[in-house]
């Protein structure tokens, strides 16, 4: 009998095993911008503080909110990330930029954290540096039911995408 491997929160469909688990245990170095976001968002789904905190660069690290991220990361329910655009950060380039959007329930609210994401290589290793805020609003203020539109504009029934 086959075990299940479990996904990659990132939603690469890939296994988290091969995908953005061995860059939060240290395993593996991201290699592009994008890889690092995917690996920093399934860091808030697994709760893995110390790893956001280390793919932070040094120079914004003076001011980083350990409680603040600890309470988003465990108050929230992750529902996926979307990747909407890539700018540069490949294995050649030093800088990059990785618009996204994260879905995710908290204080009984649906939400949409829209960033464009802002990365640094340093001596071959990425780091984040910033966050410029596209929107963070909230979808409905009431739960979703199971059978009624995804909240995330698929056209899809909510317990068939985001809710599943």
């Amino acid at each position: 009998m086959t075990q299940t491997q479990e996904l990659c929160p990132c939603c690469s469909q890939l296994a988290y095993d091969a995908c953005c688990g061995p860059l939060i245990s240290g395993a593996a170095r991201a290699v592009t911008a994008e890889q690092l976001m995917r690996s920093r968002y399934s860091a808030y789904v697994k709760g893995e503080m110390g790893y956001l905190f280390e793919t932070t660069h040094p120079d914004g690290r003076k001011g980083y909110d350990h409680d603040g991220t600890k309470e988003w990361s465990e108050n929230s329910e992750w529902q996926k990330l979307e990747i909407l655009a890539v700018r540069g950060g490949t294995a050649g380039d030093q800088a990059g930029e990785v618009e996204f959007k994260a879905y995710y329930e908290g204080k009984g609210a649906q939400h949409i954290h829209h960033e464009v994401g802002v990365f640094r290589k340093v001596e071959d290793v990425w780091f984040f540096t910033d966050g410029k805020i596209v929107g963070n609003v909230p979808i409905r203020s009431t739960k979703v039911g199971r059978n009624e539109p995804c909240t995330c504009g698929s056209g899809k029934k909510y317990k068939k995408c985001c809710g599943a």
